[in-house]
């Protein structure tokens, strides 16, 4: 069975389209007017083994918002379809993360119940080209897609540089334990023995 799925959305701020296999290798084409956010994206298709083609143009003269947001949207969203039925699946995954001086923590419960725990600081308001105010919400728009619980901290960390890529490698590997087949078990892991594929735009 292969896991893969794409999106295209496009609106009146933001063109985006994306595609991902959850079965890959890592392999990754990206392109984005945000050079370290291309990046960030980069870190977590490699770390998590997924081959991921994205592709993202939004209204920058307005502010970054608007295009890393829907980013963080359309990715649960293809990672969402990609899943299919969800049997089989982990469901949850960890990673902690350590990059030189910083420390990440990513943990994600892909049960049906989007929520973001988010604690993260950073000393600048950029890094490289990169608005670090918006990785919040980038999150956010991925939990509520995916319809998963996301957990994403950093304890601590000097270099901003190190502690962003820190998260995305830590959220690469996390996400894909979570998605990843346990063997042992072939039917949804729920009691509920449904995990809901409502997903409203």
């Amino acid at each position: 069975m292969k896991r893969s799925a794409k999106l295209e959305r496009n609106t009146n701020e933001t063109k985006i389209r994306a595609r991902i296999d959850l079965d890959g290798k890592g392999r990754y084409k990206i392109k984005s007017p945000i050079g370290f956010f291309n990046h960030m994206l980069e870190s977590f298709s490699k770390h998590g083994y997924f081959d991921l083609e994205f592709y993202g143009e939004g209204d920058l003269h307005v502010d970054q918002h608007h295009l890393v947001e829907d980013s963080g949207m359309v990715l649960g969203r293809i990672i969402h379809e990609a899943l299919g039925d969800r049997k089989g699946i982990k469901r949850a995954g960890f990673f902690v993360f350590p990059m030189d001086d910083a420390l990440a923590v990513v943990a994600v419960d892909i049960g049906g119940r989007p929520y973001l725990q988010y604690s993260v600081k950073f000393k600048r308001r950029f890094i490289g080209d990169f608005d670090t105010d918006l990785l919040e919400d980038f999150f956010y728009g991925f939990s509520i897609t995916l319809q998963a619980n996301l957990a994403v901290c950093m304890p601590y960390g000097r270099s901003d540089h190190h502690k962003m890529e820190s998260i995305f490698k830590a959220f690469g590997k996390a996400m894909h334990m979570a998605v990843s087949f346990n063997q042992a078990i072939k039917d949804i892991p729920s009691t509920k023995g449904i995990i809901s594929n409502d997903w409203n735009n």
